[in-house]
């Protein structure tokens, strides 16, 4: 008895020793300090966290870095790196691979990562292999899901404009899998860059001026965080939107269809537990979205006298009203 006893409290006792030193957490979010949509976002993965044994100022550090902009990313990446935690938690493409050029031997847990095999982040989904591993949010086929919405809103559309930021990766595989799906229903592309908010509103006012268009979003840093002048640019303009994200549409966009990323901080919280206590990033393979939402925001429909098929509204998760 006294055997079996102490072979159960071994490994209780390890545990408690596992969480009683302070680790360190560095946070790597590509959206600006202080967005709504990043800060609950984190919230969600302290929350996490803080159920599976982690609590910050306890036994956890966290090391926060923000910003959308690709340079400031890889300053970020850089600055978490020299810091030295025990692990990095990072959100969207620029953020990981910044982080790769950074380091080859800390832990690294992504969120929001779309096709990590064919931007060189893992070796393979089921065997990542290295030292990063993570969620992602879907396959590249979403984005033509974008456009079709778009036609099915409005059937009088024959220009898109896109959201675009070239320097980000993951912006090049979504605008590819667009200029497939736009070729095959006659669509005509242009883009529109975001690099300068202030220049949103004259651009999509020049794009509107020629009539028939509508407007594509895509989930880029980026785009999110100038979703605000988006959202507002296309009310002024009256141009249908489809955006990548729920929150867009209760901020006011019309329609989106996509992941939810708040549920891949809460899983990646869980990645961070079990490599905090010793599994290894290569062996924890990386999982992909299976759920997706189509929301509709039928005050912005209204705004700009569309009528919602309805085979979208059958369909749709959620209905703004």
């Amino acid at each position: 008895m006294a055997l079996a006893g102490a072979a159960v409290a071994a490994p209780v006792a390890a545990r408690a020793q596992e969480t009683a030193r302070v680790r360190r957490l560095g946070v790597l979010i590509n959206l600006p300090e202080g967005d709504p949509e990043g800060e609950r976002r984190v919230s969600v993965l302290i929350k996490t966290l803080n159920s599976l044994g982690w609590i910050d100022g306890k036994n956890l550090a966290l090391l926060y870095r923000w910003g959308p902009d690709s340079r400031l990313i890889e300053r970020n990446a850089a600055e978490l790196v020299a810091l030295a935690p025990d692990l990095i938690f990072a959100n969207a493409p620029p953020s990981v691979m910044a982080l790769k050029k950074a380091t080859h031997t800390l832990p690294v847990v992504f969120a929001a990562v779309t096709d990590p095999i064919a931007l060189g982040i893992v070796q393979s989904m089921a065997r990542p292999g290295g030292n990063v591993t993570g969620f992602s949010p879907s396959e590249l086929g979403i984005s033509g899901k974008w456009l079709q919405l778009l036609k099915e809103l409005s059937p009088v559309i024959k220009r898109v404009a896109v959201f675009e930021e070239p320097d980000n990766p993951g912006a090049l595989q979504q605008v590819k899998t667009i200029v497939r799906a736009a070729s095959a229903v006659g669509v005509d592309l242009s883009y529109i860059g975001v690099r300068d908010p202030s220049a949103i509103d004259r651009d999509v006012g020049a794009f509107a001026a020629a009539g028939n268009g509508g407007l594509i979003v895509l989930r880029t840093s980026e785009d999110i965080a100038a979703r605000s002048d988006i959202i507002a640019a296309a009310a002024r303009y009256r141009l249908p939107a489809v955006y990548p994200l729920r929150f867009c549409v209760t901020d006011g966009g019309l329609i989106s269809y996509g992941p939810d990323i708040v549920e891949e901080y809460r899983a990646g919280a869980g990645y961070v537990d079990r490599i905090l206590r010793g599994e290894k990033p290569g062996d924890l393979p990386v999982q992909q979205s299976t759920k997706f939402e189509l929301v509709i925001n039928r005050k912005t429909a209204r705004a700009l006298d569309l009528n919602i098929p309805q085979t979208l509204l059958a369909t749709a998760d959620e209905v703004i009203e």
